[in-house]
């Protein structure tokens, strides 16, 4: 097999590829797909932000009570 029917072999299977991304189980959610408004970009980022503040503190708690708690003196 030549490096040519290598190359040409590669290229069927990638456009084969391609040419089934809108037809499989995912297509309706891929046709329905959009990009967001910059307003419901900004809602996302602040509750984002909000989620790792929580969980940041929550960890932050946890590792105070460990180090008041379960110090060696």
């Amino acid at each position: 097999m030549s490096v040519e029917d290598k190359f040409l072999e590669v290229e069927h299977t990638i456009t084969d590829r391609i040419s089934r991304i809108g037809k499989g189980k995912y297509a309706r959610i891929l046709k329905m797909a959009r990009k967001p408004t910059r307003d419901e970009y900004g809602k996302s980022a602040i509750i984002t932000g909000i989620g790792i503040i929580i969980i940041g503190l929550v960890g932050f708690i946890i590792y105070l009570l460990m180090n008041v708690f379960f110090t060696v003196p």
